[in-house]
């Protein structure tokens, strides 16, 4: 799940400073900023260790995200979130507030890797989300990219999982050339997950899902770091895209990539 990663950091820098175009240095500075991890990778890194320590325990996996969650959000308190859930990460009860944000689908990416069938990923997908985002489009959104990851992980044609999210969640029907010009700012899943999986299908590698990700603009960080991990179980990450990743992530961050793909595995690039 470390593809979420490597697009959050990617897109980080064009968030509110949106480029509409392919033709762009990765991880460079851009009007003084500098590419880091936001939200997308600490929410990920949470639900990645919520899933080490419950997937053998599926019943437990809601509470185990929603502890993992708050510590990692405590913990990283300035990393972008939303007003809605920087309330969630700081109550001493949460309970799920109807989101439809992006935010269900830029963190579950883990849940492909670590589940054993496809049943069982989109269970998965439902515990880890529905804690915060319980609306409808907030769990579908989730589900699709998490649907995406584990059967592209596990062996599923790009043909088939492009007919399998067409099928069962979006309809794809526009092209990136034809949205690009008119595309804006949507934090909601239901108008940033289509455009983040088209990414993905209309690349022919990792890097250029993310190049087409941050391309359309938006919120180019979380599209992004969803384009990145549904590509990231298609072709695996390069190893420059992850070491500069990883350079830019702690050392409790990198900990959790790497007990993470011990015991779930990656896909080599």
């Amino acid at each position: 799940m470390i593809g979420a990663v490597v697009g959050d950091i990617a897109g980080s820098i064009y968030e509110f400073h949106n480029i509409k175009t392919r033709d762009f240095t990765l991880f460079a500075d851009h009007l003084g900023r500098r590419a880091r991890p936001t939200d997308d990778s600490v929410m990920t890194l949470a639900i990645a260790r919520a899933l080490l320590d419950a997937a053998d325990n599926p019943s437990a996996l809601s509470a185990a995200a929603v502890r993992r969650m708050q510590e990692f959000g405590r913990r990283y308190p300035h990393a972008g979130y939303g007003g809605a859930f920087r309330r969630w990460i700081a109550s001493e009860d949460p309970q799920p507030y109807k989101s439809w944000g992006n935010g269900a689908a830029m963190r579950v990416s883990a849940c492909g890797w670590a589940a054993r069938t496809l049943d069982e990923a989109l269970a998965f997908s439902d515990a880890v989300t529905g804690v915060t985002h319980n609306a409808c489009e907030g769990l579908k959104g989730a589900r699709a990219v998490t649907a995406a990851i584990f059967l592209l992980r596990t062996g599923t044609s790009v043909d088939g999982v492009l007919s399998h999210i067409k099928k069962n969640y979006y309809p794809l029907d526009f092209t990136l050339d034809e949205i690009r010009a008119d595309y804006e700012f949507d934090v909601s899943c239901q108008g940033s997950v289509p455009q983040a999986l088209e990414a993905f299908f209309e690349a022919d590698s990792f890097e250029s899902a993310i190049r087409n990700a941050i391309s359309i603009g938006g919120d180019s960080d979380t599209i992004a770091a969803i384009a990145g991990s549904v590509a990231e179980a298609r072709w695996g990450v390069p190893d420059n895209l992850r070491a500069e990743a990883l350079a830019r992530l702690d050392e409790f961050q990198q900990k959790t990539i790497q007990d993470f793909e011990i015991r779930f595995g990656k896909k080599e690039a």
